[in-house]
């Protein structure tokens, strides 16, 4: 068989599988990146606050907008009420400069959060110095802040902050805790690194909260691990809020009860629209490889009829024969296919910067089986022309 001929044939193959498995490849390393970025995200909590997580057709934004913020006292309410909860937490975040001495860090995230906080998202686990504010530091709005490894690398790189005065808005903050590193994420996003932590009504004496542009309160509640669905809380949340905010039967609700894991399927079903664009990438190449492959076979079936009517002379079956081209047309495939997965694992090596693309073992499959079914599809009706062979007439032809 010329080799040539071959070669250009499984080109292909080799290039359609190589384009499906790095787009997924590709969507898959994207994927878990963003997922662990948003780690801290618990498909066991709810959120509630003025806009949903997911929108449908028609988006009726002005009733959104004109929606009451969330508050301390609705957390309060729903921390003391709710049966149905582990805990709950308000929290809310701006960015500002935070000073100390003559230095400074510039757009730092400064989160307000509530004693409960760390009940909620386990703040404490990402301590690497220091400590948690305690319920007195909380409930009195004393001036503690939490810091992040890079703030406190670059004010203090003694690495001395522990008990030192920073500066936000002018206010000074006793510093109690360093967090640990977290390193820059596939956005650049830097997790807790460039973050100060500080006690919710501490946050409220900087920024009032619905007057200051871009400054949210989100409250969080975290359900019980017998709570499937959250079914039971999400409806002892609405009756709660809507009792507070003073809502009567008939009138809509003014806030939006999200489900955190909501985000994570937006997520997952926007890769799955590049996974449909992967494979319609790929399927015009492995078609034109597939029709490759079937060419090969049939010129192989001619070449080679004599020698398929002295086989069939000396007793073979056809089945023999058939499975003889088949395996050879799959056999092929699987080349090309292999040598597409070659070139992904060959991408995998190249440096994407934060971006850790692993060809995983799931894909090597899928790109080897989509190999051995098109060289099924390409190789099965030369097989059968090939088995269905007379071998008189066969033995009597010349290649």
């Amino acid at each position: 068989m010329n080799l040539l001929r071959t070669t250009l044939s499984l080109l292909g193959v080799t290039i359609g599988i190589f384009a499906i498995i790095a787009v997924f490849t590709l969507v898959d390393s994207l994927e878990r990146s963003i997922k662990d970025s948003l780690s801290f995200l618990d498909a066991n909590n709810l959120d509630v606050g003025r806009f949903p997580y997911e929108f449908g057709p028609n988006i009726p934004w002005w009733e959104y907008i004109k929606r009451p913020y969330s508050n301390y006292e609705e957390y309060e309410y729903l921390y003391a009420n709710l049966k149905n909860a582990e805990s709950a937490t308000i929290f809310a975040s701006a960015r500002t400069t935070v000073k100390y001495e003559s230095s400074s860090f510039n757009s730092a995230a400064i989160v307000g959060v509530a004693q409960s906080h760390n009940e909620v998202y386990d703040m404490s686990a990402d301590v690497e110095k220091g400590r948690y504010f305690t319920p007195a530091e909380s409930y009195t709005a004393k001036n503690v802040a939490m810091i992040g490894y890079k703030i406190a690398n670059d004010l203090f790189p003694r690495g001395d902050a522990i008990g030192k005065e920073i500066k936000i808005k002018g206010l000074k903050y006793v510093v109690i805790a360093v967090f640990e590193e977290e390193g820059e994420g596939i956005f650049g996003d830097t997790g807790n690194d460039q973050v100060v932590v500080i006690p919710f009504k501490s946050f409220q004496k900087i920024y009032y909260m619905g007057r200051n542009r871009g400054v949210e309160p989100r409250i969080s509640v975290k359900g019980k691990e017998t709570d499937f669905g959250l079914v039971e809380l999400e409806a002892e949340i609405t009756g709660l809020l809507r009792s507070k905010r003073g809502l009567g039967p008939k009138d809509k609700n003014n806030f939006s009860v999200n489900r955190q894991d909501a985000i994570m399927n937006i997520i997952g079903s926007t890769f799955d629209v590049i996974g449909v664009a992967g494979w319609a990438i790929g399927g015009f190449s492995i078609l034109v490889g597939g029709f490759g492959i079937a060419n090969i076979m049939f010129v192989s079936v001619r070449e080679r009829t004599n020698i398929i009517g002295i086989q069939k002379s000396l007793g073979a079956k056809n089945f023999f024969i058939l499975f003889q081209f088949l395996f050879e047309a799959i056999f092929l495939s699987l080349i090309g296919g292999g040598v597409g997965l070659l070139l992904v694992w060959l991408l995998s090596l190249v440096s994407l910067g934060n971006l850790d693309l692993v060809l995983s073992f799931s894909n090597v499959v899928l790109g080897l089986g989509v190999a051995g079914i098109i060289g099924v599809i390409s190789g099965i009706v030369p097989a059968l022309m090939a088995a269905r062979l007379d071998p008189v007439i066969a033995i009597r032809t010349t290649g």
